[in-house]
């Protein structure tokens, strides 16, 4: 056995014999650079692929963020795998697709349909509120490789427990492989209920923030063997509002007189700073423990920008629909020793997080170091090659992405929102039943009230204005019928028709 494998096996070793006492750490050799990197998984809540000042936004300071990017991969076409929230995270933690899931929508309180204002032709499936249980995360995975694993803010992946977002004890991060899990608003506007936060007008200050200070807390620890920390950030989901007034005063100056819901644009670029601040926060933190040299970061968004605050210019589309506006996402990851930025521009989606990870871990380095539990299918793919120079591993460009959304929205308000999704348009639109399916260029969607198809080619119309499916007709066909037998082999279900 290589030194590689014999570490391998010690870690699982020492953390099959520790399974019931993680808050103890178990002292290794953390210095050999054999052993499996760090892992820090930073997840943003409703950010916009052209948020970032990296990603080319004329006006948001995002000085952190940008820094990680410049160091590290900038993926130019990373999706989520929804539009929303709680499917998005779903999928990113279990590697498998929302319809493979049975996991398309929100969570809710309690089971049941959609009820819409409005009369629908369809029915969407009923609500799922929970991830089950039986469904192997990330965090349950690398426990097996020798990972301490630990989760801070917001879950969203069962019913609200006592208020909102609140974390179920049978349903929440502890529940699903996660050995530390610290349940904190900080100072996103949820908690100012409970914690009022005063107006701040001294120029270059934050309001403290709990969940961050838990976070580069557990950072700073003395770990002993390989971690894997999830930082889920409530922001920059609504209400968007910031006790910084010198950041208000300064997009005040900053942002044209002539942008479209300028006083929400304002607001919102101030709230954004203040989440790349965490984000400086978090990655300090990591320098100050000495762990940034052996951590791989990963920076991601959970769907795309809310369509009344952020423009998604150049993309079509917003949070809520498949359009690229709705999912596709920023995504960073930082390589340990990497100093100089690389741009990605192959696809990838957040399912492929959780195989990338266990390539990282080591699962496929070496081949007799494996989960000793019976492993379901999953739909993602490593994408652990492309950020490797050295490696020989073809990319593989010709494989589908797969979204698949049964359900309605707005729920309340869907009969006055409009009915067409164009590019910064700045309302709430009604999203209909739909899917998707993406094959090298080629993006085809699926409307399912009307059983209607639209096809557009992305290396050439990012923003989706041309319809190619009446051109292009074989492509279009193709792709349709590659997209049904991909919900079909994963047991999708679908929205049903309305007897009226």
């Amino acid at each position: 056995m290589n030194k590689f494998s014999f570490a391998k096996s010690c870690f699982i070793a020492l953390s099959l014999l520790s399974s019931f006492a993680f808050s103890a750490p178990i002292h290794v050799v953390a210095e050999d650079a054999s052993l499996p990197p760090n892992i820090l998984f930073i997840l943003a809540d409703d950010l916009a692929w052209s948020d970032l000042g990296c990603y080319g936004h004329p006006w948001h300071r995002t000085p952190y963020l940008d820094k990680l990017a410049a160091n590290g991969n900038r993926f130019t076409q990373a999706y989520a795998p929804a539009p929303i929230c709680s499917a998005s995270r779903a999928s990113i933690l279990t590697g498998k697709t929302p319809a493979r899931l049975h996991f398309e929508f929100v969570t809710k309180n309690e089971p049941g349909l959609q009820k819409i204002d409005l009369a629908t032709p369809l029915t969407a499936p009923p609500f799922t509120l929970n991830l089950p249980l039986h469904e192997q995360t990330i965090a349950e995975r690398l426990s097996e490789f020798g990972y301490q694993t630990a989760f801070f803010g917001k879950w969203h992946l069962n019913p609200h427990h006592k208020r909102y977002l609140g974390w179920s004890p049978t349903h929440g991060p502890s529940a699903q492989g996660f050995h530390v899990a610290e349940e904190d608003f900080g100072a996103h506007p949820y908690a100012w209920k409970q914690s009022p936060v005063e107006t701040i007008r001294e120029s270059g200050k934050f309001a403290k923030d709990t969940m961050v200070e838990k976070v580069s807390q557990y950072l700073q620890k003395d770990h002993g063997r390989p971690f894997f920390a999830m930082a889920s950030s409530f922001y920059v989901h609504t209400p968007v509002r910031t006790p910084c007034q010198w950041l208000r005063d300064h997009y005040e100056q900053r942002i044209p007189d002539d942008s479209p819901r300028r006083k929400q644009r304002i607001e919102y670029a101030a709230f954004l700073e203040t989440f790349d601040h965490h984000v400086g926060q978090i990655l300090a933190a990591l320098d100050d423990a000495g762990q940034s040299e052996r951590t791989i970061v990963v920076f991601l968004s959970d769907n795309g920008g809310h369509p009344e605050y952020t423009a998604n210019a150049p993309l079509r589309g917003a949070k809520w629909n498949l359009y690229e506006g709705g999912i596709r996402v920023p995504m960073i990851v930082r390589m340990p020793k990497q100093s100089a930025r690389r741009t990605i521009e192959q696809p990838v989606v957040g399912y492929d997080l959780l195989p990338t990870m266990l390539e990282w871990a080591g699962s496929n380095a070496d081949p007799s170091i494996r989960s000793t539990k019976d492993v379901e299918q999953i739909d993602g793919t490593s994408f652990a090659p492309l950020l490797d120079p050295s490696s020989d591993r073809p990319a593989n460009t010709q494989r589908n992405l797969l979204w698949h959304f049964p359900y309605y929205h707005p729920e309340t308000g869907f009969a006055k929102a409009p009915e067409s999704i164009g590019i910064d348009d700045f309302v709430t639109s009604r999203t209909r039943p739909q899917s998707a399916i993406r094959r090298g260029k080629y993006k085809l969607l699926h409307f399912a009230e009307d059983d209607r198809i639209e096809l557009y080619d992305l290396s050439k119309d990012i923003g989706e204005q041309r319809d190619l499916s009446g051109e292009q007709t074989d492509i279009a066909r193709r792709l349709r019928d590659e997209l049904q037998d991909e919900l079909r082999r994963s047991n999708a279900r679908f929205a049903t028709a309305n007897e009226f």
